[in-house]
Parts: C-alpha cells; sequence; structure tokens
C-alpha cells in the first residue's frame, strides 16, 4: 500500500485540526484516507465525489467494518475533497497518484486488519504510559472489539479520571502486564457506571458488596469472572482509594465450577497440524511440543533458541524464565526459518529501519539492541509499523488473531468434534506426558506454574492412565 504523499499529508491534517477532529482519532481518519487512496489506485471509480465515496464504503463492508467504522471512513474522505479544495487541487489529480519509486523504509509497509489495535501497534509490547497516549495509540472507533483501551478515555468524571489514571501507574509500579491494567480498568469503569458516576473519595465496602451481589444475583456471572472483579475493586481501594475493603464473607459468591480442559490426541493434534499453512504449524507446533501458551509463543525472540543443546528458554507469565526441551522433530524446520529470519533481517537494515519493539526501557539502556539480529522476532509481522508522530518504522510480532482465525479454519477443515483454541495443545502437552509416566512435579516445572495444584487438574484428563486398582503389595 503506497504511503500518503507529503502534501497530501499536510493538507489533510490541517483540515482534521480546523474541523476539531479529536486528536485520538486524528490515526484512523489518516489510515481511512490511505485505504482510499489505494481504492482509488487499484479500482479507478467515477468522477463524482459522492460516488466515489459510496464505492469506497461498499468495498469496506465485506471486511467487517461495523456501521460505525463506515460512517467514520466516510467523514474522513469527504474532509480530504474538502482540503484538496482548499489548495485548489482537483480530487481527481490527488487521487490517481501515479507510482511513483517507494523510500527503501515505505516500501515493505503493508495495511493491517482494522481488528488489530490502532496503527498496526500491538499493546502487549508497548510500555504503559499515560492515559492520553493509550487512547491516541490504541483508541478506536466501534465496540469493544475495536477498542479495547477505551477504559482509559475520559469520562465525564474527571475524579474517576483521574482515579484510573493513579490505578495505571500502580500497575506500572509493580511491573503487572498490560493485560491485568486493560482487565482492572474496565472494572473499575464497570464499577463507576453501576454506582453512575458516585465520586470515589465517597465509596465505601458496601458499594463492593452490592455490586459484587449485583455481580453473582442478577447477572449471573461465572465464578472466575466474579472472582476477576473481587479482586480489580480490591487494587483499586487497596492501592489507589487508600481505604478498607471490609469483610466480604456475607457477599454471594458465584459457584466454582469444575473445569475439565479439553485435550487432543496425537493422531487429532497431526490432522490439525497438516491443515495449517506456514508459518502457523510452526506456532502450533511449538503450542504443543513444548507446552507453550499463545503470549509465549508469539514473544519469542532468536535468541530464545539453543540449538546445539537442544533448549527453548521462554519467557512466562510474571517474568518467570524457564527452559523446556526443543522438539526433535521441529528442529530441522526451526533452523530453515531462523534462515529466512536472516535474509529478512538483512534487507529491513538495508531498508533503514529503526528495529523491531523492545520491552520496558531496554532501548534507552541499549540503544543500538532494536536492529541486533538475537532481539530480532521469531514469528515477525508480515509489513512493518509506522510509529505514531514520528516517521520510524518499527517490526512487530505476528498477532495473535492471525494465529486464533488460521488454527479455527484448520480445525473445521479436519471435522474435530472437540472445542479446540490455542491453549488446548497446552492442556495436551501437559495429558500426554502425564500418560507417559513423567511426575507432576516435572510437569508442573515444564508449564511454569507456581502451584502445583494448578497442574494438578491434568489428572482428572487420564484417569485410565493414572488411577490403578487397588491390590496388595505382594501381588505388585
Amino acid at each position: 500500500m503506497l504511503p500518503i504523499p507529503e502534501y497530501i499529508s499536510v493538507q489533510f491534517n490541517n483540515v482534521l485540526r480546523q474541523r476539531a477532529i479529536p486528536a485520538p482519532f486524528h490515526a484512523h481518519y489518516r489510515k481511512w484516507l490511505r485505504y482510499f487512496l489505494d481504492f482509488c489506485e487499484k479500482y479507478p471509480p467515477p468522477g463524482g465525489k459522492s460516488e466515489r465515496i459510496r464505492l469506497f464504503i461498499e468495498k469496506l463492508k465485506p471486511k467487517k467494518q461495523t456501521p460505525r467504522q463506515c460512517s467514520q471512513a466516510a467523514h474522513a474522505i469527504s474532509l480530504f475533497f474538502e482540503s484538496q479544495q482548499a489548495k485548489n487541487h482537483a480530487p481527481s489529480e490527488a487521487v490517481n497518484i501515479q507510482k511513483t519509486p517507494a523510500s527503501p523504509v515505505s516500501a515493505p509497509v503493508k495495511a493491517r486488519n482494522t481488528n488489530d489495535a490502532a496503527g498496526g501497534i500491538e499493546p502487549a509490547v508497548m510500555p504503559a504510559t499515560t492515559m492520553a497516549e493509550h487512547s491516541s495509540t490504541f483508541g478506536s472507533l466501534g465496540g469493544k472489539r475495536y477498542n479495547e483501551w477505551r477504559c482509559l478515555e475520559k469520562s465525564k468524571s474527571p475524579a474517576w479520571d483521574q482515579a484510573i489514571e493513579k490505578l495505571s501507574a500502580e500497575i506500572k509500579i509493580r511491573h503487572y502486564s498490560r493485560k491485568t491494567l486493560k482487565t482492572y480498568a474496565d472494572w473499575a469503569r464497570k464499577f463507576q457506571r453501576f454506582l453512575c458516576d458516585k465520586p470515589p473519595e465517597a465509596l465505601s465496602s458496601l458499594d463492593v458488596k452490592e455490586y459484587l451481589t449485583y455481580l453473582a444475583v442478577k447477572r449471573r456471572v461465572a465464578s472466575s469472572t466474579q472472582n476477576q472483579a473481587f479482586n480489580a475493586l480490591l487494587f483499586l481501594f487497596r492501592h489507589v482509594l487508600k481505604k478498607d475493603y471490609g469483610d466480604m464473607r456475607d457477599v454471594p459468591r458465584a459457584k466454582k465450577s469444575k473445569y475439565i480442559p479439553v485435550v487432543l490426541s496425537r493422531q487429532e493434534i497431526d490432522i490439525v497440524l497438516s491443515h495449517l499453512e506456514y508459518p502457523f504449524d510452526t506456532v502450533v507446533g511449538l503450542l504443543y511440543g513444548c507446552g507453550l501458551r499463545l503470549f509465549e509463543c508469539l514473544g519469542l525472540r532468536v535468541q530464545n533458541f539453543n540449538f546445539e543443546d537442544g533448549i527453548l528458554t521462554v519467557h512466562g507469565k510474571g517474568d518467570k524464565d524457564r527452559t523446556i526441551p526443543l522438539p526433535r522433530k521441529l528442529i530441522p524446520k526451526l533452523k530453515t526459518r531462523m534462515e529466512v529470519l536472516r535474509e529478512l533481517h538483512d534487507k529491513d537494515l538495508a531498508a533503514g529501519y529503526a528495529g523491531v519493539f523492545l520491552p520496558d526501557s531496554l532501548e534507552k539502556k541499549y540503544p543500538a539492541a532494536a536492529k541486533d539480529f538475537i532481539w530480532q522476532w521469531f514469528f515477525p509481522q508480515k509489513g512493518l509499523t509506522l510509529i505514531p508522530g514520528t516517521k520510524e518504522y518499527r517490526r512487530y510480532h505476528l498477532h495473535e488473531s492471525k494465529v486464533q482465525k488460521a488454527l479455527k479454519k484448520a480445525v473445521r477443515c479436519a471435522k474435530l468434534t472437540k472445542r479446540v483454541r490455542s491453549h488446548t495443545f497446552r492442556h495436551s502437552f501437559a495429558t500426554h506426558l502425564l500418560q507417559a509416566g513423567y511426575d507432576i512435579r516435572t510437569i508442573q516445572t515444564m508449564l511454569g506454574h507456581v502451584d502445583v495444584r494448578t497442574t494438578m487438574i491434568y489428572t482428572h484428563c487420564v484417569p485410565g492412565k493414572t488411577v490403578k486398582e487397588m491390590k496388595s503389595p505382594m501381588d505388585i
């Protein structure tokens, strides 16, 4: 996809400011303009402005764009035409852009699906900053599916906005994950709406009891959901509001269910792998062969692989590292992929890209680390990502939604009768090790579980293999 020419970008940005379009939405408006210019390049539309916009919106609808996104896209294109008229440029001249030799940096850029984070930046890696930075980087129009960071946007209550900002700061101090920040902020906003913007300083334990009772009795949420809300509000009271949570023993609690994980047989796993295309077959192969969580697998970097010793180092949940033996059957495929990554890295360096995304402030300490081969993603995103507000292009890892969609398609083609998700392969990894006679402590270490009771759930998946008939020691 061609980048927006400089003169068009300047005029368009001026109109956005003149029309008082909120700054967090500028990136989305520029995105729609890029899509429109690309659309006009591929499908030369008729001369009328309204007809061009209509055909463009019709092209967006099959791509699962919401009505609100289509409305935003139409508004962006109308502002584009307005910017061209303001500078006495005919729309046809601006739209029918001739392909000029692309700069080495802009050439590999590819537009990402609008289901991804705004601007193509995945929130799992970028460090948590201020609420304004969150909303401008990750905010978008539409429902939760398209704006997972709307909990950090401004609301009608400045007091609650300040409390959410303080909540974000407290989570950053403790180096909790971004998913924890999103979840806790979401529950705080739901609590705010339930209390109709009651000032945070006036909250009491009775408000919490009333809300938790509402979740259990009225909403009938699962026990895990209620516990999640309980922990989020506990964090809010203790570390943000500096208040006592009170005694919650009389609050109705949702009944805890006994969940037995879905496990695939080796034959079923082989069938699913046969229906997966590259590189998703390698991703799922590591999920099963090493028992990885999906975010652990996609977050792997070149330096995590030790082919000489056959060991994979995993940066797991809670910033806890562990080592896992690499599956011997996958090593040839992994080595081949490593060579492909070397070629891609050389091309990126020749194009002058700024490097990969690094955790926390590692790049400030080691400025050259982002371009080092050992820090490159093992499963990189196909296109480069433009950083909002800068002219830097960086590479992010493969988005988890891509893997989930490919896996869903493969399971459908395999015609399995089980509910298969990416985590199913981690369940299968643990269960098959139990069936092979490995002790539960070894499996706990390989999975990275803190408590062995978490690992014990897999004993319910193989009762026939692990529970034996009672016998006298003389008969054994």
